[in-house]
């Protein structure tokens, strides 16, 4: 089976808090759209499993290890389960996150509303 989603489509941004959005799911991931407004954060948090993190458009702070890493258009970084992090938007931003199939989508939104 075939699915496909486009990062573009129906995108909105709310200056109090970042809109999540699940693009699809897969046998072994969850695709979600992150739409950030300048300013946006999502305050420290971490989950169970892996995460992949990609920056498809603006430019974000991710703090992560003690350290707050600038990352722009292009950029991703892979995490472990269980390791905290942080996203503060820059400018108006896109995060495009893969979860595995056992993670929850809805904790993204819950950490997005806080």
């Amino acid at each position: 089976m075939m699915k496909t989603a486009a990062i573009y489509d129906n995108l909105e941004f709310n200056e109090k808090r970042p809109l999540v959005q699940v693009l699809f799911e897969t046998t072994f991931t969850k695709e979600i759209r992150i739409a950030m407004y300048k300013g946006n954060e999502m305050k420290e948090h971490k989950t169970s499993f892996p995460i992949v993190v990609e920056i498809v458009d603006g430019s974000v702070n991710f703090g992560v290890e003690g350290k707050v890493l600038n990352l722009n258009k292009g950029q991703l970084i892979a995490l472990n389960g269980g390791v905290p992090h942080s996203l503060k938007a820059l400018e108006e931003s896109i995060v495009r996150l893969t979860l595995t199939k056992s993670d929850e989508a809805n904790r993204v939104a819950d950490v997005a509303e806080k």
